[in-house]
């Protein structure tokens, strides 16, 4: 891992209490690269189907549509979710309080917004 996403990995946050990262697996990418990279990988040599865990893990970001998230969050979360509001946010359009209530009625875009400002969710549809 490159030294600048160091305190990334030393962040309390995503480590147990001896300091072990709690990561299961690391991406990187610096503004500079062309392409995503990782360390050294060590597969299981296990006889199994999906023996290091990746296609279920990554099986809804490869598949990128919204409604492989909305039979993640259905199964994961056993709840419901609308996937006219998983489309919406998939399209990065504004929040909405229909939007946000979909998946949980007790939350307002407001109280969103310094997680949604930390992962840098913006209206694409604005962007010049």
């Amino acid at each position: 891992m490159p030294e600048i996403f160091r305190p990334c990995v030393e962040e309390p946050a995503f480590c147990e209490r001896d300091g072990t990262p709690r990561a299961t697996v690391c991406f990187w990418r610096e503004r500079s690269d062309v392409a995503w990279r990782s360390g050294a990988v060590e597969i299981p040599s296990q006889d199994r189907e999906d023996a290091d865990g990746s296609e279920w893990l990554f099986d809804v970001p490869v598949d990128g549509r919204p409604e492989a998230y909305q039979r993640f969050a259905k199964h994961y979360y056993e709840v419901a979710v609308d996937l006219k509001a998983v489309r919406h946010v998939h399209a990065l359009r504004p929040l909405s309080q229909d939007v946000v209530s979909s998946p949980n009625p007790d939350v307002s875009p407001g109280e969103l917004a310094e997680d949604t400002a930390q992962i840098d969710y913006v209206d694409h549809r604005s962007a010049c």
